[in-house]
């Protein structure tokens, strides 16, 4: 299962959404001279709807008069 992509608000690639942030990512062209650099975008809170449950997609059940955990 893939994460979802949502446009990145600094270089406005589609980039994947875990956990609620932007993940790690070039800006376009980056590089062409050979020098990495992070986009401003990468690991940046994402807007609400954005966030992934989790990152194998499996969802423990819930069960009917169970405390959560945390």
């Amino acid at each position: 299962m893939s994460s979802p992509r949502r446009s990145c608000p600094e270089c406005h690639r589609e980039i994947a959404v875990v956990a609620g942030r932007f993940a790690r990512h070039d800006p376009p062209g980056a590089r062409a001279d050979g020098v990495l650099a992070s986009c401003g975008g990468s690991r940046r809170l994402a807007q609400a709807d954005a966030a992934q449950p989790t990152l194998d997609g499996y969802v423990v059940p819930e069960f009917p008069d169970q405390l959560p955990l945390f």
